[in-house]
């Protein structure tokens, strides 16, 4: 039997305890080895799934562990670029939360770190997992709605604790780091294509924090429309209008937590047809492609390059709207 893949988390954060631990417990070839939290009371609900798990007092303290060969990190996003770089250097593979990086010239260092390793890095961009979105964009490419002309995207959630990481600034908050990567790397993703330009933005802040902002842009073959919120109620489409059909995912995003994952293709001719992904796990599919990259070389389908590209449109959001 094959070795598993052994895995330390770094941090205790809530998004850590309520998918990704139980994700890398449960996937195929891994197993979830030790936990490092500098609040060990938080340490409970995991072990409360996980009993084996081992906890460490410091994230230095499980990076020096030889029994481990990956690491997930939930961190704060202001700490994703030298975390993940220090666990390189310790040896480990990184699966790091989204944004790996606060600006797209950072993600460079960490190319360069994984490339001198030879180690797996990559961002937590977990819908690049799910069939739903594996489907949109093969019938996309094969021309199942002709020529795409039109992208809309909408995510939102509503938010205002003061007191939520997602709401300060000095720890990398705001909504584009948060969701924007979804709105903007999703269409990357399913239609293989790069901005042009960025048209118009509209970025409403809160105590130095983005909480809302609202984007079209120019693609080579399609316009962009998109928003993303921490103000408003929970919401999410993705659609993708082409000339002679429609693709609409209901619940692009957030799959069994918002709503059943579902995927309508609308022909010009009125006919309708509905996939439903009832049971997927995109969480632990994600798990599962990472170990097979890190122990078998099998491609992985969001690189580190795929996340700078997200940031780098990320990047350019804000330089447009700061520039007004």
């Amino acid at each position: 039997m094959t070795q598993p893949l052994r895995f330390g988390i770094l941090g205790a954060a809530n998004f850590a305890r309520e998918h990704m631990a139980r994700a890398i417990h449960e996937a195929e070839g891994a197993e979830l080895v030790a936990l490092a939290t500098t609040a060990p009371e938080k340490a409970a609900p995991f072990l409360a799934f996980a009993p084996r798990l081992e906890i460490e007092p410091g994230y230095d303290a499980l990076l020096a562990r030889p029994d481990i060969d990956a690491v997930y990190i939930p961190l704060p996003n202001h700490m994703h670029v030298d975390w993940s770089l220090r666990a390189l250097e310790a040896g480990k593979h990184v699966l790091c939360e989204k944004p790996i990086a606060m600006r797209a010239a950072d993600i460079d260092r960490l190319i360069a770190k994984r490339d001198e390793t030879g180690l797996l890095c990559a961002e937590a961009f977990m819908i690049v997992h799910h069939p739903q979105w594996q489907r949109a964009r093969a019938l996309i490419a094969a021309g199942e709605i002709g020529r795409l002309l039109h992208v809309d995207v909408a995510f939102s959630f509503n938010n205002p604790d003061p007191d939520n990481i997602r709401n300060k600034a000095a720890l990398g908050g705001g909504v584009l780091g948060d969701i924007g990567v979804y709105a903007f790397g999703c269409a990357r993703f399913a239609t293989g294509e790069e901005p042009e330009e960025i048209t118009s933005t509209r970025i409403v802040y809160a105590n130095d924090v983005d909480v809302t902002a609202e984007v079209t842009a120019r693609f080579p073959s399609f316009a962009y429309h998109g928003y993303v919120s921490m103000r408003m109620a929970p919401y999410q489409q993705a659609r993708f209008h082409g000339e002679r059909g429609v693709i609409t995912l209901r619940t692009p995003f957030n799959a069994g937590v918002y709503g059943l994952a579902a995927m309508e293709l609308r022909a010009a001719s009125g006919r309708i047809r509905r996939k439903e992904f009832p049971t997927v796990r995109q969480y632990v599919l994600q798990v599962e492609a990472f170990v097979r990259s890190a122990t078998e070389g099998a491609a992985y389908p969001w690189t580190l390059e795929e996340a700078q590209g997200t940031q780098a449109m990320i990047d350019r959001v804000l330089e447009a709207d700061q520039g007004k």
